[in-house]
């Protein structure tokens, strides 16, 4: 790990004179010393870790944390090096953080030698806030700002910020500073981009970074155009809740993130392990249900809309009910030696044994204790011992056959499936639909699962819960039952054997050795499904496309009801017309605040110049924003004919940069066309959908006929997202 860590090219030579970074060099220096002690020493405590017998149940729960929380914070070390310092600060008067003239350097985690020395403070602490939000007109007690750029492990330039009177210098540089014209901020905007986002942390604004350090309860909406970090915000603000809220952390839950399609999830990946945070769980709507896999967007849009409602999300309760019905005459079953009545009253007494919210499936094992312990107390024949009786009635088939009947097990795909393939159903469950919509629900094929289907199946699953769960509960317990006879066995033979004089071998029948010796690794485990919940915060970018329906899947998973929404009503492709209040207030968030952001960093203003009249002339009231960065590159038109010579120029013309062609004919059905050539997906070219690319950005944008994408707001919310994807130039193709 070199400490010689300043690489500037020759242009910048002046940045290198000693009096403007010696001191950031001797302090790189003891950051590469303690970062060798403490990756050395890392690495020997996971071998520990690694090599310590756990044993089961929570010591092994425990021992994997701890390997894990390891190996994330060895990955990082290894992966940054001395690139984990962002910047420095230095303080001037006014501040908390220590006296005028003390140096604070920041970085991605926090690093203290062994003298006690800090040698960085974590970005998400409080003592790192006036790095990201100090403003000219708020310092918030800083003399200057230092933001490094680093590339393999060097820093390739630096820019400084003095606030106050320092910063009038005409000579550029004061007191150890380097001034310059532009801000890290913008400079980095020039950056080309690449298959995954960007590394910005070093570069958070002071309006994003106000909204990633606010507070996790109730709902917070990151409300912002294209271009403002509205996604840079979701995943910063999710490793600093993580951080900063214990509440939050696995224990209490931890954080689901929920992106709007793959490629997005794909471009965001290496944004949070970056951030030291391994533990959020990434998903799509689409991956909380297993269907999603293969579901396809509903063909029929009034039936999306009737199946997008709050309401027959509500009628999966009243279809589950339909199968807890107390059976209504008594009984008389055969049980070997005698005649058992169980009656109505005996159902409605087993049928109030499971805990109020108990799955309909996993109530069942109750259901049936409860009854067995009825019906053990009106058998009186002393002749025959309740373990016999009990395994009697278990090995009953007629009444096995009364619960199946009374209180069966239900597949959710089952449950849904019946409801547009039974219209009696479907009217007993929604008895608030018409009968010309009972009608259009219908569908020949049960399974033919659709994008609108999915919070259905959703609701039905976590009502329902696993059918296989009381089978794997019955078959553990069996199997712990049998290790601890075979224990037992083992036991006896030891304290029998033992012939010392303290006859240490009795110790073996206390009751906490007896449970240490159950070997819980060996024993049949449960999958569990990490996107079931519940989660502590849930983050939701994209979030006005959402239904009322697919609303339902998140509060489910989150009962806190602590979120973070990030979206744009201008970008909502079915119109957003009511207040994020209203809306969120609809579905159950009652208590949202609304965080702005209304600067757009990205988007060159020669594209929004072209890209504002789109959206509002469908949406008079968007919120457009302001775009801070001019390139003087205008929006290029050419014909669709000249699609692959587009590209292709573009991509000889520049060494680094990626390239996305948007039409409605999607990712890869480009190629063939006309004008497409041999135009494929590359590392440096994608081809999408308007609505794939929702959440991303690209040096260069292609849209291919535009016009032809559709009327109305569906179209015009299109063709403005697609425009503001570009970073630096926008080509429209028209035929």
């Amino acid at each position: 790990m070199t400490t010689n860590a300043f690489d500037l090219p020759d242009a910048l030579a002046h940045k290198g004179a000693p009096r403007l970074v010696e001191a950031d060099a001797a302090h790189f220096a003891a950051i590469a010393a303690t970062l060798e002690h403490s990756i050395a020493e890392l690495s020997q405590r996971l071998d520990v870790e690694r090599a310590r017998e756990a044993g089961g149940g929570q010591r092994a729960l425990d021992r994997d944390q701890e390997i894990h929380r390891l190996s994330a914070r060895l990955r990082l070390l290894r992966r940054f090096g001395l690139d984990l310092c962002l910047g420095r600060m230095v303080l001037g008067v006014g501040g908390d953080l220590g006296e005028p003239g003390d140096v604070v350097y920041v970085g991605r985690l926090g690093l203290t030698e062994d003298t006690g020395r800090r040698l960085l403070v974590d970005w998400r602490s409080p003592a790192a806030a006036p790095f990201f939000g100090a403003t000219h007109a708020d310092p918030m007690g800083l003399a200057s700002r230092r933001r490094y750029r680093w590339s393999h492990g060097r820093v390739t330039d630096y820019w400084d910020e003095a606030f106050g009177d320092a910063g009038s210098s005409a000579e550029g540089w004061v007191d150890g500073l380097a001034l310059d014209d532009d801000s890290a901020f913008l400079a980095s905007l020039e950056v080309n981009r690449s298959s995954r986002m960007r590394d910005v942390l070093a570069t958070i604004a002071a309006d994003q970074d106000a909204i990633i350090r606010a507070g996790a309860r109730g709902a917070l909406v990151v409300d912002g155009g294209p271009g403002t970090g509205k996604t840079v915000v979701a995943l910063h603000r999710s490793a600093y809740l993580l951080y900063s809220d214990p509440r939050l952390g696995q224990h209490g839950g931890g954080i689901l993130f929920v992106g709007p399609h793959q490629p997005y999830l794909a471009y965001v990946a290496d944004v949070l392990p970056s951030l030291g945070e391994e533990g959020v769980q990434t998903c799509t709507l689409r991956d909380l249900v297993p269907e999603g896999a293969t579901a396809v967007v509903e063909p029929d849009p009034e039936v999306a809309r009737l199946k997008s409602s709050i309401d027959l999300v509500g009628a999966i309760e009243e279809a589950v009910r339909f199968y807890e019905e107390v059976p209504a005459t008594d009984t008389t079953v055969d049980v070997d030696w005698a005649e058992v009545r169980v009656t109505v009253d005996d159902w409605a007494a087993a049928f109030d044994a499971p805990a109020p919210g108990t799955p309909h499936n996993e109530a069942r094992d109750d259901i049936w204790a409860e009854l067995v312990d009825i019906l053990e107390d009106k058998v009186s024949d002393e002749d025959f011992a309740p373990a016999d009786l009990r395994k009697a009635l278990a090995h009953n088939e007629e009444l096995h056959a009364l619960l199946n009947r009374a209180w069966p097990l239900i597949e959710p795909t089952d449950l849904v499936g019946d409801l547009w393939t039974v219209p009696a159903y479907l009217r007993l469950c929604a008895p608030s639909l018409s009968r010309a919509e009972i009608r259009l629900l219908q569908r020949p094929d049960a399974a033919a699962w659709t994008v609108s289907d999915l919070p259905l199946l959703d609701a039905a699953r976590q009502r329902l819960g696993d059918p296989q769960a009381p089978r794997r509960r019955r078959q553990r317990a069996a199997a712990v039952a049998a290790e601890q006879a075979e224990r037992d066995k083992v036991v006896e033979h030891l304290i029998a054997s033992d012939d010392s004089e303290m006859r240490l071998m009795s110790m073996l029948k206390g009751h906490d050795l007896q449970g240490a010796l159950i070997d819980e690794s060996a024993l049949p485990s449960t999958d569990h499904d990490r996107l079931a919940g519940p989660f502590a915060h849930v983050v939701v970018d994209e979030a006005q496309e959402l239904t009322n329906a697919e609303w339902q899947m998140l509060l489910l998973r989150c009962p806190s009801r602590s979120f973070t929404v990030v979206g744009d009503r201008a970008q909502a492709r079915h119109g957003f017309a009511e207040s994020w209040q209203q809306r969120l207030g609809r579905v159950g968030l009652d208590r949202a605040t609304v965080a702005p952001l209304r600067v757009n960093y990205r988007t060159p203003q020669e594209v929004m110049t072209e890209a504002e009249p789109v959206i509002r002339a469908a949406i008079p009231d968007a919120n457009v924003p302001t775009s801070i960065r001019s390139n003087g590159i205008p929006v290029g038109r050419a014909r669709v004919a000249d699609l692959a010579g587009v590209v292709e120029r573009w991509l000889a013309a520049h060494e680094e940069g990626v390239v996305c062609v948007i039409g409605t004919a999607g990712a890869g059905d480009l190629v063939g066309t006309a004008g497409a050539g041999d135009l494929a997906d590359t590392v440096r070219v994608r081809t999408l959908t308007p609505e794939l690319a929702k959440g991303l950005e690209f040096d260069l944008v292609v849209l291919v006929d535009p016009a032809a994408w559709g009327d109305g707001i569906e179209g015009a919310v299109d063709r403005y997202v697609a425009m503001t994807r570009a970073t630096q130039q926008l080509v429209i193709l028209e035929p």
